[in-house]
């Protein structure tokens, strides 16, 4: 789970990063806000991959997809990315927990073997 859901977060900083410098021009938003909002979102994403399987990551995960879907208040076009990443987002956590299932099952059979 790990991997595939820092994928995503890693994924997310760019997306954010790059939604920064398109709402610095297109918005009233002062840059400092922008950049200051940002900054705190991009940090997150990257404190998150290193915490991801510990209790509670998931669900600041969901939390961050939600903030990213609040930001297309500010620029509509993040409503479209934040739905796209909540859905990998998901996938992540979904398919990366069946990974871990066979992975720990494949380790029990090598150990008794």
């Amino acid at each position: 789970m790990r991997t595939l859901c820092a994928s995503t977060l890693i994924g997310e900083v760019f997306v954010v990063l790059f939604a920064a410098c398109v709402a610095m021009k297109m918005t009233d938003v002062s840059t400092a806000v922008v950049w200051g909002v940002s900054g705190v979102v991009m940090l997150f994403c990257v404190l998150l991959c290193g915490v991801i399987t510990r209790p509670g990551a998931v669900a600041a995960g969901w939390a961050l997809q939600l903030g990213l879907l609040a930001s297309g208040l500010l620029l509509p076009t993040m409503y479209g990315l934040g739905v796209i990443f909540a859905g990998l987002w998901w996938c992540s956590v979904h398919y990366g927990r069946k990974i871990d299932v066979i992975k720990a099952e494949r380790e029990r059979a090598t150990a008794a073997a």
